[in-house]
């Protein structure tokens, strides 16, 4: 059965479409459609034509005419609402069926995995994906006040002591003390109901969950990973993760966040993404990352890999912590990952070779300077072009620091060549500015909407007087 037959046979039962792709900040753009294009209409092999000026980073108002094109292999339906499915596309110019430079997906992922199909190889990524959930939240009411609201803002959470008087989990045990919640258990972990709906529906969507579990953090922050895809696979379980994420938790009265700093003091949302490279197909050819003969199960190629992520790990940040707030998560204390080393075993490093099992489809790099605000099709193509670029130019990575190097001295971290990441979307922009790999691997288009638009996020950031100023400044 061809595509459009098989796509037909889905599609009994199914009364719409939503048709799905990404813009270059990363967020999920959408439209519906009847099925009935897809079934008795030409949909599937011409496309569906929208307004691309009405998308950020894609055309400008006089050349807005574009075209989605569907993958029939996407085509998902919603567990939630049988009578919708979902499925994703890319994008292209009008009229002359040319890939459109600006799409995420089907001209820079699409293209990075089929160059890397050229030479014999294929990757697979495996995100670890974090996020808050919470009861709800008052827009109108975040404000900043030291001791009536110690996390920045006043939600109604799940797991949190609140020093508010409205908030139930103070005085209404069980709740988990603040940084405590890692593996926590139920009645104190409260997200366990939402998880097990949540990894229910993702394996009904295709996405695997290996396991899931309640982070660190103490209001309502989770994870659930799933089984690794390629670059554009992992790219669209992302965005089906936080589809379903979200609609899970609204139809549970809740309201999940991927904001990677909701809350002040406690631990953020990061994206560790585990890779290799394979020879042929993942975990029936040859994981090229692996040597059984090495100290770490670690192989040369693997080990240029982890160089070439290093050399590009300041230019990488831009990309992959996408957002002023990411920037509050990217400081000493959260476990976060700031220092440019890398290392098995120790998570106070950029870059770690996990050492749970020494089996050769184990091995693989996790890069630690991602969340969840990013687009995957983008931040993922950009540590894969890093790690390439390292194998092609043999960039040794040096040795693996196996001390904390949270507990290392300025000095200490000096006389190791340790360098650290950008401490501002500001300084992580110019860095990506200097990035010559970068700009080859985004492309025009997708670079220069990419810097406008943070540079415009930047200055609107800048010029806003917060509720922190007035408290810290009104008396001089």
């Amino acid at each position: 059965m061809d595509g459009v037959e098989n796509v037909r046979s889905k599609l009994k039962g199914v009364k719409n479409v939503i048709c799905a792709f990404s813009d270059v900040r990363g967020y999920l753009m959408t439209f519906v459609i009847p099925s009935s294009e897809f079934t008795e209409g030409n949909a599937l092999t011409e496309g569906i034509g929208f307004d691309g000026s009405s998308v950020r980073g894609f055309k400008g108002i006089a050349e807005s005419d574009m075209v989605w094109k569907p993958e029939a292999a996407t085509l998902r339906v919603l567990p939630w609402r049988p009578d919708t499915a979902i499925m994703f596309g890319n994008v292209y110019e009008a009229g002359d069926g040319v890939r459109f430079a600006g799409d995420p997906r089907g001209f820079l992922a699409r293209g990075l995995e089929e160059k890397l199909h050229d030479m014999g190889l294929n990757a697979i990524f495996g995100p670890e994906i974090e996020f808050f959930v919470f009861d709800g939240i008052d827009m109108d009411r975040l404000i900043w006040d030291p001791f009536v609201s110690p996390d920045g803002g006043k939600f109604d959470s799940w797991g949190a002591p609140r020093l508010t008087p409205k908030s139930r989990e103070l005085y209404d045990p069980p709740f988990i003390r603040p940084k405590e919640g890692y593996f926590r258990a139920p009645p104190e972990d409260r997200t366990f109901e939402y998880r097990l709906e949540l990894a229910e529906t993702l394996g009904k969507l295709g996405i695997k969950v290996e396991y899931h579990h309640h982070e660190v953090a103490t209001a309502g922050q989770v994870e659930l990973n799933f089984k690794p895809f390629g670059l554009v696979g992992t790219g669209d379980a992302f965005y089906l993760y936080k589809f379903a994420a979200k609609n899970v938790a609204a139809r549970m009265g809740m309201v999940a966040t991927f904001m990677p700093k909701p809350l002040y003091l406690d631990n953020a949302s990061g994206m560790h993404v585990h890779q290799s490279l394979w020879k042929g197909e993942p975990f029936r050819g040859e994981n090229v990352f692996s040597d059984p003969d090495d100290e770490y199960g670690l192989s040369q190629m693997g080990r240029y890999y982890i160089g070439g992520l290093m050399e590009h790990a300041r230019a990488l940040t831009a990309l992959n912590a996408p957002t002023v707030n990411s920037y509050k998560r990217l400081v000493p204390g959260f476990e976060a990952p700031i220092y440019i080393a890398w290392s098995p075993r120790n998570r106070s490093t950029l870059i770690r070779v996990p050492a749970y099992f020494r089996k050769p489809s184990a091995i693989r790099v996790e890069y630690r300077g991602a969340d969840p605000s990013q687009n995957p099709y983008i931040g993922i193509a950009a540590q894969l072009a890093a790690g390439l670029d390292g194998i092609k130019r043999k960039i040794d990575p040096g040795d693996p620091v196996m001390k904390d190097v949270y507990s290392l001295s300025e000095t200490e971290r000096r006389e190791l060549g340790i360098r650290e990441l950008p401490t501002t979307l500001k300084e992580a922009v110019e860095c990506l500015e200097s990035d010559e790999l970068m700009k080859k691997t985004l492309g025009s288009h997708i670079y220069d909407a990419f810097v406008e638009l943070k540079i415009s996020e930047w200055n609107q950031y800048s010029l806003y007087i917060t509720p922190w100023e007035f408290m810290k400044y009104f008396d001089v």
